[in-house]
C-alpha cells in the first residue's frame, strides 16, 4: 500500500459554519486528529473535562486557551503548545472568525507514573 500525502494548511473552500474534527490516524492508545475552528469557542458555563491528556498545538490563526481556576484566558498565537493532562477542567473561549485556526491535538493515555518522555 502507498501512503497517501496530505497538507494540513489546505484551506476549506468556503469557511465552515460548525468546527470541523477531521481523525488523521490512531494507534492502540492514541488519536491525532486536525481541527478548524472558524470562530467557535466553547459554550458558556460548559467545561472540556477528558479522560485521556491531549497535546495540542496551534498551526495557524489565533484562539484563547482557559483553564479552570484561571481568571482570564491565554492568548494563542501559531507555534503555540500545551500539554493538557486528564482531568483538567478547560475551555476555548474564543477562535478567530475571519480566518481558520487550525489545531493538530494528539490524545493519549499517559505512562503510568505520570511522567512524560
Amino acid at each position: 500500500m502507498v501512503p497517501e500525502i496530505s497538507n494540513l494548511f489546505t484551506p476549506q473552500k468556503t469557511l465552515p459554519v460548525a468546527e470541523l474534527f477531521e481523525e488523521l490516524f490512531r494507534g492502540q492508545t492514541f488519536r491525532v486528529e486536525r481541527i478548524v475552528s472558524t470562530g467557535q469557542a466553547t459554550r458558556e458555563g460548559q467545561w472540556y473535562d477528558q479522560q485521556h491528556a491531549e497535546w495540542v498545538v496551534l498551526l495557524t490563526g489565533s484562539a484563547v486557551l482557559r483553564f479552570e481556576g484561571e481568571t482570564e484566558g491565554r492568548p494563542l498565537v501559531p507555534g503555540d503548545a500545551v500539554n493538557i493532562p486528564a482531568h483538567c477542567r478547560h475551555r476555548v473561549e474564543a477562535t478567530a472568525d475571519d480566518r481558520e485556526s487550525v489545531w493538530l491535538a494528539i490524545h493519549y493515555e499517559p505512562v503510568e507514573n505520570g511522567e512524560t518522555a
